[in-house]
């Protein structure tokens, strides 16, 4: 038989066809690299992926169709562990949306993979309408974290009230195992947070449930006293009370290591906030002494009145509208645990006084904020003498800062400088 020559072999197109089909069958992809051929479809499944937890989505899809092997690598339940859904309107929203195929695919075959999962929604009444769709379907799931973020307006509040209750309550049933759960700004009500404490109470550590309006008291207080491992909560004040803070602080729960608290009224004068007794704090510090405390006040200088009347061990303090002199004042003498505070406003009165008070009396003051207020550079310099390096963090807008006999602006950032131990500037712009 005569031998096939290789100039004879590379111009037979039958035979080139064959060596095309042998390489199909392998599903290997290669690629020409300076000492020779690379056959990525030869990699290793660990280190695919690897690669591939590096990678967005849509790459990782685009990937995925390379070859056989790297489409096997995309499929498995170590990927989808992790999945943060984006519902977003094209028209009125800059958001990239996660394209409706791809979420019934991970539906169909990786919704019992999901642990931790996220939602991000844009302010149309439609995405937040898709993402409860979604958690209706998601029966075979166990997640162990869910979150509900709005990027704009919070849209979860413009939907009905039962398909989102309905929706919530298919997670909270099946999961078995939520340790963290972000429903903030989200029509969430009382018999929803039982179905979560009947299922969840052993694992549930986080619940961020700020601006929920149809959760009551009586709602919150039945998750801590079931929810003995919750370790951090995030509520509005008027979900706050002695019987809540007695409750946390019982020998059967665990200790609570973040406490936040939004205080917020949009009409001012109209909201008589309630006063919660020093012996309800001091048992929850007594019980968790490491404990963070972080009030966000959105308040009216009226309504004031009813807060830090007695010794309170907030650690953490922002002000986002104006709060007044005497305020600041009883902070001084109330917040002995204060670690950080933040005066967005204040008015033309300058706080001297009151900021040395804190420095001397919040011996942990690491931390301060001071937006549209007064301070005499003179006033100034001695706050940050008393506090010295402790302040780790000083965000000072330069107009705070009013000249006197003693100093001036050209003279300020030295002076400070020096009691700080390094190099300091007021800013020209807010950094909180």
């Amino acid at each position: 038989m005569k031998r096939i020559r290789q100039t004879d072999k590379a111009e037979n197109p039958v035979l080139q066809k064959q060596q095309r089909r042998k390489k199909q069958k392998t599903g290997y992809c290669k690629a020409s690299h300076p000492y020779g051929l690379v056959d990525w479809g030869s990699l290793p499944h660990h280190v695919v992926l690897h690669i591939f937890q590096f990678l967005p989505l849509v790459d990782r899809a685009r990937a995925s169709s390379v070859c056989r092997r790297w489409n096997e690598v995309f499929h498995i339940p170590d990927l989808w562990r992790q999945f943060e859904f984006e519902l977003s309107q094209p028209a009125t929203s800059y958001l990239k949306s996660t394209h409706p195929d791809l979420i019934q695919q991970i539906i169909k075959k990786h919704a019992d993979h999901l642990q931790y999962v996220s939602f991000k929604v844009d302010s149309s009444t439609e995405s937040a309408e898709a993402a409860c769709d979604i958690l209706s379907q998601l029966v075979n799931c166990s997640i162990k974290t869910l979150g509900l973020i709005s990027t704009a307006k919070p849209s979860f509040m413009d939907i009905s009230k039962a398909h989102f209750v309905s929706a919530l309550t298919v997670v909270f049933v099946n999961s078995k195992s939520l340790s963290s759960i972000k429903i903030e700004d989200t029509p969430v009500d009382d018999p929803s947070l039982e179905v979560l404490v009947a299922n969840n109470s052993n694992t549930l550590k986080l619940l961020k449930m700020s601006s929920c309006p149809h959760v009551s008291p009586s709602g919150v207080l039945c998750v801590a006293d079931q929810c003995h491992g919750l370790r951090e909560l995030a509520l509005n004040y008027y979900l706050l009370s002695d019987e809540l803070l007695l409750a946390l602080s019982s020998e059967k729960h665990v200790k609570l290591e973040h406490l936040r608290i939004d205080v917020v009224s949009e009409n001012p004068g109209q909201v008589e906030f309630h006063t919660i007794k020093k012996q309800s704090w001091d048992a929850l510090v007594k019980h968790s002494p490491k404990v963070n405390i972080v009030m966000y006040f959105f308040l009216y200088e009226e309504e004031f009145d009813a807060f830090f009347r007695e010794e309170t061990p907030v650690t953490h303090l922002y002000f986002g509208r104006a709060v007044s002199k005497s305020m600041l004042g009883r902070i001084g003498m109330n917040c002995p645990r204060l670690i950080e505070l933040v005066v967005c406003a204040n008015g033309l009165q300058p706080l001297d006084d009151e900021l040395i008070r804190i420095a001397k009396r919040c011996k942990n003051l690491t931390a301060m904020g001071l937006g549209e207020c007064e301070v005499t550079c003179r006033g100034f310099i001695e706050f940050v003498k008393v506090c010295g390096g402790r302040l780790s963090q000083l965000s000072i807008m330069e107009e705070v800062l009013i000249p006197d006999s003693d100093y001036d602006l050209d003279q300020i950032h030295s002076e400070v400088s020096k009691h700080l131990g390094r190099m300091w500037f007021p800013d020209m712009m807010p950094t909180w």
